[in-house]
């Protein structure tokens, strides 16, 4: 007999299990008819207004025209804005060093260089601002404030030695420079073309500050374009 009632628990159990199955593939059931037919009552809606169709329609068109219409724009206004950029001398030689960094990568940014990037700091192994031009050559730019302008301290060969030590080897240029507002010693200058290093001295940075030419039309033996593009 002790054998007997376990077999007829699960005799019970399993017949409740299924009560339950059934129960639940009811329920399932009604639920997809019932959403089967709202959504057939509410197309036959629609069928039978379709002027709300047609609003909604053109209000989504409209919608998309005017975000589009807005983001074009915005792009005009900021290619406006880039290329309308210009520094006087005098402004830049009165901003803090990290401000000017701000302004050279600000300059980079209005020549085509979109992802010109200010890095200077602590750590920053000889590069102030990375950019890559829209001709695919990467800079890197090491930058010499001095808020005397020519009356500050030259800017010198050791100056010049440590960029040549990481723009290339570290951060990967194609064109390594070295900027400053005020002037270069005469060694610095000779260094920097022996090692196919530039210099952009007071002079040039007037030019390009205040000027619209990038910054590479200033410049003497650039290297060329990595690749072909419809401004080489």
């Amino acid at each position: 007999m002790s054998s007997r009632r376990p077999a007829r628990r699960r005799r019970g159990g399993n017949v409740r299990r299924r009560r339950r199955q059934e129960q639940q593939l009811t329920v399932l059931a009604f639920a997809a008819v019932a959403a089967v037919g709202i959504a057939l009552a509410l197309l036959r809606w629609l069928l039978a207004h379709a002027w709300i169709l047609v609003v909604v329609a053109v209000l989504a068109a409209l919608a998309g025209a005017l975000w589009l219409h807005r983001r074009q724009q915005r792009a005009r206004w900021e290619a406006v804005r880039a290329q309308g950029l210009r520094y006087a001398l005098t402004h830049l030689d009165g901003l803090h060093h990290t401000r000017f960094e701000e302004a050279v990568r600000d300059l980079m940014y209005r020549d085509g260089c979109r992802d010109a990037v200010r890095v200077g700091g602590g750590g920053d192994l000889g590069a102030d601002v990375k950019a890559t031009d829209p001709f695919g050559r990467r800079w890197v730019v090491q930058c010499k404030h001095r808020r005397k302008g020519l009356a500050g301290a030259a800017v010198g060969t050791p100056d010049f030695q440590v960029l040549n030590g990481t723009a290339r080897q570290v951060h990967q240029a194609d064109i390594a420079v070295i900027i400053t507002n005020g002037r270069v010693t005469a060694p610095a200058v000779a260094f920097a073309r022996q090692q196919r290093l530039h210099v952009v001295d007071r002079h040039t940075l007037a030019a390009w500050a205040s000027g619209s030419r990038p910054l590479w039309e200033l410049l003497r033996a650039i290297p060329p374009p990595r690749s072909p593009t419809s401004r080489s």
